[in-house]
């Protein structure tokens, strides 16, 4: 089967996760994935492997339905078997939505939206993860009816939606991803100025696990058509960025497999019947020992160019698994690759253990580093996306002496 020719991945979102699937497909069968999202975005603008649609009424469920039934119509006409992808929760939210009106037209490798619900929102999950023996930070829930306490977690305490799609649905001033607070004023300040706009559902309490971002580590899992597991790939995050509406985005990362808490997640994946890409994020907690799972992601991460390079390439799992219809073999990463979106000059400032940092500096004379938007293919000949790619490489460097204290 030529797969360059058959298969068509059409991709819902603009941003570097759209942009790495992208360069994930045409890396493995040349392939020329279409992108549709609400706005242009330089990470996949003026891109040659990418076609790309501005659809201003995106999420609108009616609208998107109307429009992806007629263009998976034009690419059956044309013989392309298409891949529903989303890049974002509230887009992946629209697809598993529109499942049962898309999956003649679409392979749409995603779970259904009971199970959804579970793991998105956050204190279904906790409840779920607690069900199973996943270890998770000590965790309360606190309601826009109840009285505001701390429930008597030692301070620092992390404050966050447990419905981050309906949170991320419009922007308000103060809008944080998580809140770190370091005293009972502050969350009453926190508490108030959340419930004071559109958020109505429960925040999520939870005790603050000691440790920078070299604390972090980021799992990926694939689950196949027949929902086991089939890849496991895991990064050992440097740092994050540090714009108050980005924390929690990986910047750099040393993919380093280890074999605990990676057997936890994949029987709990197993067990709860997922399907498709997952990506966790996970805090070690020296004072145990253990790896506290904080979320899974429905989708494959931002980072996802770092699994492609490290592991195995996710667009061929993809292929194989669901229009191949292939059994797969599990493919565990062996190989530790340095990834990153910022300066190299970054990482060796703010990364505080030497040991990392040296690390870094191995893998680098090794070869082994690769930075998602650097993709010799589309760089050639294309001084925009150039100019664009190196602006954002200097912006961080700006971002990073204004919020990196």
């Amino acid at each position: 089967m030529d797969i360059s020719n058959t298969v068509q991945p059409v991709l819902i979102g603009g941003d570097i996760n759209a942009y790495s699937v992208a360069r994930a497909f045409h890396e493995q069968y040349g392939i020329i994935s279409i992108a549709i999202a609400k706005d242009v975005l330089g990470a996949t603008d003026n891109s040659k492997i990418i076609d790309f649609y501005v659809d201003e009424n995106l999420t609108d469920i009616n609208h998107f339905i109307e429009s992806m039934r007629e263009l998976g119509n034009d690419l059956k006409e044309e013989g392309k078997t298409a891949i529903l992808i989303g890049t974002k929760d509230d887009y992946v939210d629209l697809i598993i939505k529109s499942k049962e009106e898309l999956k003649d037209l679409f392979i749409i490798p995603y779970i259904d939206e009971t199970l959804k619900n579970s793991l998105i929102n956050k204190e279904n999950f906790y409840k779920l993860c607690e069900e199973m023996n996943v270890d998770i930070p000590k965790t309360k829930i606190l309601s826009k009816d109840m009285e505001i306490t701390d429930f008597g977690i030692t301070y620092p305490i992390v404050i966050k939606p447990s419905n981050p799609v309906l949170f991320w649905s419009d922007r308000f001033e103060g809008m944080e991803k998580v809140y770190i607070v370091q005293n009972k004023k502050d969350f009453i300040r926190i508490v108030r100025l959340i419930y004071s706009t559109y958020y109505d559902d429960t925040l999520i309490i939870q005790e603050y696990i000691p440790g920078d971002d070299s604390s972090i580590w980021t799992p990926s899992f694939y689950c196949d058509r027949n929902k086991k597991v089939k890849m496991m790939a895991l990064g050992h995050v440097l740092l994050e960025e540090h714009v108050p509406t980005a924390i929690g985005n990986d910047a750099a990362i040393i993919m380093q497999y280890v074999e605990e808490p990676m057997e936890k997640i994949k029987s709990f994946l197993e067990k709860i019947e997922f399907t498709g890409f997952c990506n966790c994020d996970c805090k070690y907690d020296y004072r145990d020992g253990k790896y506290k799972l904080f979320e899974v992601n429905i989708r494959q991460g931002r980072s996802n160019y770092s699994v492609t390079a490290a592991c195995v390439n996710i667009a061929k799992l993809l292929v194989e698994d669901r229009v191949q219809k292939k059994d797969l073999p599990l493919i565990k990463q062996t190989k530790e690759l340095y990834w990153h979106l910022i300066p190299n000059s970054i990482v060796f400032k703010y990364v505080k253990d030497e040991n990392l940092k040296n690390r870094v500096k191995e893998l680098i004379k090794e070869g082994e580093e690769v930075n998602t938007f650097d993709y010799p293919y589309d760089l050639k000949n294309n001084i925009k996306r150039s100019i664009y790619i190196m602006l954002y490489k200097l912006n961080h460097i700006k971002k990073y002496i204004q919020y990196m204290k």
